[in-house]
């Protein structure tokens, strides 16, 4: 169930009428749903791209159109707009878009993955770089990648003792160390040149 606020039903009715195409509604989907990435998208939806399996909220002057594959990330949904003196603000809550944080029972690959995701490739993004996930040892021992601006820079080493391992290992407390399996000197276009 997705709830429209009156304020927000209004300036979705306003918008499309602005737009003179007759059926002319607004899709609601999901990108990268289920993960820390997770985000909203909101866009034009013309009559000829309705899809069949689409969910649809009727409103008045309008039709939400909700894909199926989003369905399941929006269920929940709470959309408000609150206008302003300069404009408004679109509040769309969707508790279930970026899926659950995996719990103790969750693998320890499953929780690596959502802690990399969500806190340690945000922060590195800011230097155009990226951390994948190689492997997990059973014995707890993380074999991480380095990419982009990660990827030979002179402060790499730094990067993962001071920042990846010590978040890692405070987040899933069964990891024995983190290793860097990167050929740095493959680097071709470092945040800082080593």
């Amino acid at each position: 169930m997705i709830e429209i606020g009156d304020s927000a039903r209004e300036y979705f009715a306003r918008l499309v009428q602005q737009q003179g195409i007759p059926g002319l509604g607004i899709r609601l989907r999901a990108v990268d749903g289920g993960t820390p990435r997770g985000d909203c998208r909101l866009e034009f939806c013309e009559p000829e791209d309705v899809r069949g399996d689409d969910w649809t909220i009727e409103c008045e002057g309008f039709s939400l159109y909700v894909d199926s594959a989003s369905a399941p990330f929006l269920d929940g949904t709470q959309i408000e707009y609150s206008a302003e003196r300069a404009g408004g603000q679109l509040v769309i809550r969707a508790p279930k878009l970026k899926g659950v944080v995996p719990g103790a029972e969750a693998g320890l690959v499953e929780r690596v993955r959502y802690v990399l995701d969500s806190e340690i490739n945000p922060a590195v993004a800011s230097h155009g770089g990226r951390v994948s996930l190689v492997e997990v040892s059973a014995d707890g021992v993380v074999l991480l990648r380095f990419g982009g601006g990660c990827h030979g820079c002179g402060q790499v080493d730094v990067t993962l003792k001071n920042g990846i391992e010590k978040t890692l290992r405070e987040k899933v407390p069964e990891i024995t160390a983190v290793r860097d399996v990167t050929d740095h000197s493959t680097g071709e276009n470092p945040y800082i040149k080593r």
